[in-house]
């Protein structure tokens, strides 16, 4: 769409945590498949063969695990869905199989095929099979720490990133049980602004108590009942809140109805149902 999205690259910790979680998950898949294979197969093959077996079996488990759950769950597997991550296309498009098939294969390259070596050793490997075995998953895994993005090599094959999810939150409503009846404004006095004063009322309303927020809510208030022509005193700081709680439930609530005939009002320099130039309420401050 051309727009510009922020996103929080997720960091190694919950990254590790993540396939860790994957990991478990699998392993304790194959413990079942490990028993019922030695239970089905065990009399008749020896432990060369059934070991064998074992690995092929972790193999085409392990591989559609990853790829499976990224293309279903759009770029998550159940430990990145614990932890809150999610694979994304660098350039901002939907994620391809083909991408997701590459990041995960290549997982096998960085740390399975080095870990299956070692496996397969057992105590008959050297300290020379050994360091080289560790040095190979220890240049993969700190892979993400030589480049801005956090890539390991699959990522980069593969045209994608891992991005953190923060946790969506809800604004309570500004006007609920505390404005009241919004018929003591006209219609003239509601059609006096329009979307973005709305928006801007919306942000004053929800910052913090401070001395300065207090004087530019006052200062806010007097704008609005003198371009609308009010006339009842607002005296304390509880009169100017209050005042100001009850005409942005109205308003919001007048350009909402418009807005489902189609008549919606940009802002205060529109008429009813155009368009026009955007317009603080609120001063510099």
């Amino acid at each position: 769409e051309g727009v510009a999205l922020g996103v929080e690259l997720a960091d190694l910790g919950n990254r590790a945590a993540a396939l860790l979680i994957d990991l478990l998950i699998i392993v304790g898949c194959l413990l079942v498949a490990l028993l019922l294979v030695i239970i089905a197969l065990g009399p008749l093959f020896g432990k060369e063969l059934g070991m064998a077996m074992f690995l092929l079996l972790s193999f085409f488990l392990r591989c559609p695990y990853f790829l499976f759950f990224e293309l279903r769950w759009q770029g998550q597997t159940p430990g990145k869905r614990l932890v809150g991550l999610r694979a994304v296309d660098r350039r901002g498009g939907a994620l391809s199989a083909s991408g997701l098939a590459a990041r995960n294969l290549m997982r096998e390259v960085e740390v399975f095929m080095p870990a299956t070596v070692l496996l397969l050793a057992g105590s008959d490997s050297g300290p020379l099979e050994t360091t080289a075995a560790l040095l190979w998953v220890g240049a993969f895994t700190l892979m993400p720490l030589f480049n801005r993005d956090r890539l390991r090599v699959g990522d980069m094959l593969g045209g994608t990133w891992v991005i953190s999810l923060s946790p969506m939150t809800l604004h309570q409503d500004l006007g609920k049980g505390r404005a009241r009846s919004s018929s003591r404004f006209s219609k003239a006095q509601l059609d006096a602004y329009g979307i973005a004063e709305l928006q801007v009322l919306e942000r004053l309303l929800r910052e913090p108590k401070t001395d300065t927020v207090r004087q530019t809510k006052h200062d806010v208030c007097k704008r609005i009942r003198n371009r609308i022509g009010w006339r009842e005193p607002v005296v304390s700081s509880g009169d100017v809140e209050a005042f100001l709680f009850d005409y942005y439930a109205a308003l919001r609530n007048h350009l909402e109805r418009h807005a489902l005939f189609g008549e919606r009002r940009e802002d205060k320099h529109a008429v009813a149902g155009g368009t026009g130039r955007s317009s603080d309420v609120v001063p510099p401050r």
